[in-house]
């Protein structure tokens, strides 16, 4: 998979609604695959499996 930009969306329990920046597409994610302390807004990089913060 290539690598995607996202920013945080809204964040429901467990899980986080992520908006992908270039296509507007929305992915629905565990928040125990994510970085800890994000937050809605926050922008996000998906490279080789991970997601770092930017």
């Amino acid at each position: 998979m290539e690598p995607k930009d996202y920013v945080v969306d809204k964040i429901e329990g467990e899980y986080a609604r992520l908006r992908d920046v270039v296509s507007g597409d929305e992915l629905f994610i565990a928040m125990a695959l994510l970085p800890l302390g994000i937050d809605v807004g926050t922008k996000l990089h998906y490279e080789m499996l991970e997601y770092t913060v930017i």
